[in-house]
Order: C-alpha cells, then sequence, then structure tokens
C-alpha cells in the first residue's frame, strides 16, 4: 500500500471533522446567535448542498493542475473558512464560512478519493479508498466526540480552533511527503461524462449513494435530539455515543473495503444496504432497553459507512474512462442524500417525533437496495 494513501485519509478526516461537528453542538450555535434550532440545522443543508455541488466542479476546473498544488490551495481557502467560523458573530458569516469550508473540503475530499485510487495498485483500490473513507469516518471516533465535549467545556468555536491546527499541520505534511502524483491530467470531456450517465448502472450507482445517505442522516442528522429525548443521555453520555458510533463507523469503512477487494462490490454493497434498512427499523424500539440499544447503535455505525467503498470501486470497474469524474459526482450524490435526509428529517421532527425519523430512514433505504441491485447486476452476470 502507498503511504501517501495516509496522509490522503487525515485530509479526509480534516474535512469530515468540519462537516459533521456542527451537528453535535447545534444548541449551542442556535443559543449563541439566537436563531431557532431549525436554523441552526439548516447549516448542516447547506454544507452538503455547496459541498455536491463543488465536488465534481472544482475537480473538473482544476485538472490541469498539479494535484499538490490544488490540494495547497484548496487548504488555504479551508484555513480561511475556519477563521471565519471562530471569528464570525452573525449567522450570516457563519454560513459564509460553512460555504467556503465546504467548497474547499469538497475538492480535498474528491481529490483524496480519485488520488488514492490511482496511486494504488487495483487489488489495493478497495482498500484505498477504503482508508481514506476511514479518515472521514474517523473524524466521528476523534473529532466529533471531542468537538462536542469541548463545544460544551469550552464553546462551540473551541473545535474550530482546534481543526485550523491540524489544517495547518496537514499544510506542511503535503508539502515535505505527498510529492508530485503523476496521472492524466486532461480534462474529459464533458459530452463523455454525459454519455457515461446515460448508462442505467452508472445513474443507478449515484442513486444506491444519494437513497443510501439520505436514508442514514435522516435520524443521524439528529442523533443528539434522538438520544436527549428517548434516553435522557446528556454530557459524559451523549459524548459516549458519539465516540462508540464513531469507533463503528471507523471498523465499518475499512471493512467494506476488505469485503469489496475479497468478494465483491455487489455483495458488500447489497448487503449492508439490506442490514442498515433493518437496523433503523429496530433503532426506535432499541431505547426501551440499553442492552439492546448499545449493541444496535454499534451496528448502526458500522453499516453507516460501508457504501463508499464498494460503490467507488464498482464505478471504476463500470466506467473506467470517466472513473474520476463519476467518483466525484458519487460524491457530489453523498452530499446531495445529506441534504435531502436532514431537510426531510427536520419537517418529520417538526411535524411528529424524532423516533419517526428512523422510519423515514429506512423508507428511504428501500429505493437504494433496488438501485444497487439493478445497477450491480452486470457484475453478478460476469461472475456466472
Amino acid at each position: 500500500m502507498d503511504k501517501r494513501v495516509y496522509l490522503l485519509a487525515a485530509i479526509a478526516f480534516a474535512v469530515g471533522m468540519v462537516e459533521l461537528l456542527i451537528g453535535g453542538i447545534l444548541d449551542l450555535v442556535a443559543q449563541d446567535l439566537a436563531v431557532s434550532l431549525g436554523s441552526a440545522g439548516l447549516l448542516i443543508t447547506v454544507f452538503a448542498l455547496v459541498f455536491s455541488i463543488s465536488g465534481p466542479v472544482l475537480l473538473f476546473l482544476t485538472r490541469a493542475i498539479a494535484p499538490k498544488t490544488v490540494i495547497l490551495v484548496a487548504f488555504v481557502v479551508f484555513a480561511v473558512g475556519d477563521l471565519l467560523t471562530i471569528f464570525g458573530h452573525s449567522y450570516g458569516v457563519l454560513v459564509l464560512s460553512r460555504i467556503l469550508l465546504a467548497a474547499s473540503g469538497a475538492l480535498l475530499t474528491v481529490l483524496s478519493l480519485a488520488l488514492a485510487s490511482r496511486i494504488c495498485t487495483p487489488e489495493q483500490r478497495g482498500r484505498a479508498i477504503g482508508l481514506v473513507v476511514m479518515g472521514i469516518s474517523a473524524s466521528l471516533v476523534l473529532g466529533l466526540p471531542i468537538g462536542v465535549s469541548l463545544g460544551h467545556l469550552l464553546g462551540w468555536r473551541s473545535p474550530f480552533v482546534l481543526n485550523l491546527a491540524l489544517v495547518a499541520i496537514l499544510f506542511g505534511l503535503v508539502i515535505v511527503f505527498l510529492g508530485q502524483i503523476s496521472i492524466e491530467q486532461r480534462p474529459t470531456p464533458l459530452t463523455k461524462v454525459w454519455n457515461s450517465l446515460k448508462e442505467r448502472p452508472v445513474t443507478l450507482a449515484h442513486f444506491t449513494t444519494f437513497f443510501f445517505l439520505a436514508g442514514h442522516f435522516s435520524l443521524y442528522g439528529y442523533l443528539t435530539p434522538f438520544v436527549t429525548s428517548q434516553l435522557g443521555f446528556s454530557g459524559g453520555l451523549l459524548t459516549a455515543v458519539y465516540f462508540i458510533y464513531g469507533i463503528a463507523a471507523v471498523t465499518g469503512g475499512g471493512l467494506a473495503g476488505f469485503f469489496s477487494d475479497s468478494f465483491t462490490p455487489r455483495r458488500t454493497l447489497l448487503t449492508g444496504t439490506g442490514l442498515l434498512l433493518l437496523c433503523l427499523l429496530i433503532m426506535p424500539f432499541s431505547t426501551q432497553s440499553l442492552f439492546v440499544f448499545w449493541p444496535v447503535l454499534i451496528i448502526w455505525g458500522v453499516l453507516s459507512w460501508s457504501i463508499t467503498p464498494p460503490i467507488q470501486s464498482h464505478l471504476v470497474l463500470i466506467a473506467p474512462e470517466t472513473a474520476d469524474i463519476h467518483q466525484s459526482l458519487n460524491v457530489t450524490a453523498l452530499h446531495l442524500g445529506i441534504a435531502f435526509g436532514t431537510l426531510a428529517g427536520g419537517i418529520v421532527i417538526d411535524q411528529w417525533a424524532v423516533s419517526y425519523n428512523a422510519f423515514l430512514g429506512a423508507a428511504l433505504l428501500v429505493p437504494a437496495l433496488l438501485a444497487a441491485n439493478y445497477s450491480t447486476a452486470s457484475q453478478q452476470r460476469i461472475a456466472a
């Protein structure tokens, strides 16, 4: 395994920390800025929408530039977003900071995924992508719990100070260790991208990601109100929920990459999606007993980020000539799913109760499972 993959995973960690952190401190943000919890929740939606649009567009516009240069410039913009978050004192400034963080973070993420899949051998591709995904989910293990703890102890801006320091360290590591990565630099013609989107397996792969993340974030985007209202958790127990969930998520991302290489992306994808659907159906009933809740939470965490390694490997197999673009488009679908899931979940929590968010998530996973089945059917025929 190329050692630079670990650096790419660390970059994904820094981005994931900022993206996911805000969900754990929504109450603090709303109180400090004197806005409603719903308005604070829109910060997740704004980030996801900008992230989804920026990823493929910026990757396409910067393909003629050396990847190392692109990463360094994106880090500078990302740092500006952190600074605006730290020193901004209005809701509008915070929205602007989320836009800058999302745009630069999107470019850093899709480029890290693309580079990880290119600098390793085909046999290691799934594991390389899985490591980058583990970087994102590792931000759940360390970034989110630490951020929640720091936010309640030192103020909600303090986690972004920590993130800014991490960005500065990674900036130096990229300069020293990344080197010049030799990959195809010519932009893929848009006509070729459009023609590849007409291929049903490719389109359905993106729909799979969209509905998978929409279903997941219908509940996960509101995990704090779920556990506080259903279990009465706060303080240390709330941090423990995120910490345990995060460990499971990191494990799941790595396992998904391993299973995708060892078995097939199809089997990994269908199994993970089906099990996540069942898990969300069980989740509202698991709060009746802590002996049930904690195992279900762990299983949910393992499954929550199991989609990216197999779906990215699947895209490389079915659209090799436009794989870089489709990997970024899939990240777009992922964040559109996050935006839709959090928006729909916000409507449900306002109209009914947060426990119903789990059922909404399970319903959204049904089209994800169907799309995954039809998209990967060609793999089954080839294997046969």
